[in-house]
């Protein structure tokens, strides 16, 4: 009898997927050494092998069904493998379990059941398929009232993916905001969302900017309040000009002129604050043609 703890031990000592470990055992009766053999025949064990590689490219796809979104990034070692159909079919698979799912964390993401088993399993053979580290790292899910509209924009095929989401206004007026959001970077949503700990970083670095430029004491309180101001315009979407504005108007005035507000913004780029493998090009192309 194949048991679950028989499964697990397997599965963590193969690195394969749920489903995979269990043919495996079935195949073999039982025995984990030529259950491992199996799958090593089979090429599946390798994903496991990946595990200390870096995969910091990727993408970040969006899905919208009715008044629900889910937004994620799933990374891969090289960019070639992120316009992989293997590929691409597996991210949309997972935000169909996000949407059709109740997740809170990354764990709830792995443990949702698809097709293919877990979230987790489906990485895994994924991983053994296409030779690459796959791995799921960051996701939102979203849902919205009647009176909301959903906007999301996608650069550089997957290099960057914003979701907006405003009151109000239209959903043409929401992709204008993911739009400019793309473009911008902003951090915030609206000058009352930036931390207290933050902020007050912020404020020492320009008070010392001011008197390293020799700004008498008396008067850097009243020009630091210029210079937060010009802050919040750096970092806060609301702040920030609209890029497609012949008039300076802020993006939160251009909302508001369709008659509509901001409730939220989530922009996810691919590989930010992740390490980056140094390699070439040339290098790269060479890994993909021995692959094949």
């Amino acid at each position: 009898m194949i048991t679950a703890s028989l499964v697990k031990e397997l599965r963590e000592k193969s690195g394969a997927g749920m489903l995979d470990c269990k043919k495996a055992l079935e195949a073999n009766n039982g025995d984990i050494g030529a259950a491992m053999d199996w799958l090593r025949e089979k090429g599946i064990s390798k994903a496991a092998k990946k595990a200390d590689r870096i995969a910091a490219e990727g993408t970040a796809a969006i899905m919208i069904d009715g008044n629900t979104a889910a937004i994620v990034e799933v990374n891969s070692e090289t960019d070639f493998v992120a316009k992989n159909p293997e590929f691409t079919g597996m991210v949309e698979t997972i935000l169909n379990a996000i949407i059709a799912g109740d997740p809170k964390t990354e764990e709830d993401v792995l443990a949702l059941l698809t097709e293919e088993g877990t979230v987790n399993d489906l990485i895994v053979n994924k991983t053994a398929k296409i030779g690459e580290k796959l791995s799921f790292r960051r996701f939102m899910k979203v849902t919205k009232n009647d009176d909301e509209s959903f906007g999301s924009y996608i650069h550089m095929g997957g290099k960057i993916a914003v979701l907006a989401t405003v009151k109000g206004a239209n959903a043409e007026v929401a992709k204008d905001v993911a739009m400019h959001a793309a473009a911008m970077r902003p951090l915030y949503v609206r000058s009352t969302d930036v931390p207290t700990d933050v902020l007050d970083k912020e404020k020492e670095i320009i008070k010392e900017q001011l008197l390293n430029e020799g700004k008498p004491a008396d008067k850097v309180e009243m020009i630091m309040d210029g210079k937060v101001s010009k802050y919040y315009e750096e970092v806060c979407l609301e702040n920030q000009i609209f890029i497609k504005a012949e008039n300076k108007e802020t993006v939160a005035k251009y909302v508001s002129a369709n008659g509509g507000t901001i409730v939220d913004m989530i922009r996810y780029e691919v590989g930010e604050g992740l390490q980056k493998r140094e390699e070439n090009f040339a290098e790269e192309v060479a890994k993909q043609m021995e692959r094949k």
